[in-house]
């Protein structure tokens, strides 16, 4: 990954030598301190949740409302009218949360006889982890080689 691709100023530690030293992204034409990969943020998205639908689980996952009705409804089924009773809010509010984690895939309605039973989707927990740990070991990456870098040019300094 490129100075280019992280939009953040080089540190002041980091010369232009340094950076040259590292060879060029041929494919992006610019500098690249990360192993010259070219940044894969879309397509990093595609296996696990397409990009809109990624927005739209961690939409739903910032209210903390909504995380609560996640965690029962993971623990098993639960009919809207129950879900409401626990919250201070009327009945389409709650309507209104389980909407939006229906929207996002986290939770799934079924209609049982007169009920709407909820209960929540495993799967869509568990691609949203993996797409948090890909995002994880991107920034493990570029953090421990701008250690290397740092460090050979603190080398570099001790030498000349």
């Amino acid at each position: 990954m490129c100075w280019a691709h992280l939009r953040v100023p080089l540190p002041a530690r980091v010369s232009a030598e340094t950076l040259r030293a590292l060879g060029r992204n041929q494919s992006a034409g610019r500098p690249c301190i990360f192993g010259g990969v070219v940044p894969t943020y879309n397509r990093m998205v595609v296996d696990q949740l397409e990009r809109e639908q990624a927005d739209r689980v961690f939409h739903a996952l910032a209210d903390g409302t909504r995380r609560d009705i996640l965690l029962h409804t993971l623990d098993g089924p639960h009919n809207v009218s129950a879900l409401a009773r626990r919250y201070p809010m009327s009945f389409a509010a709650v309507q209104k949360h389980v909407a939006v984690l229906e929207g996002a895939g986290l939770v799934i309605k079924q209609r049982q006889g007169r009920e709407q039973l909820v209960r929540g989707n495993v799967e869509t927990m568990r691609q949203a982890s993996r797409l948090l740990d890909q995002l994880e070991a991107v920034w493990t990456g570029r953090i421990e080689r701008i250690g290397e870098l740092l460090a050979d040019e603190q080398n570099q300094g001790a030498n000349a």
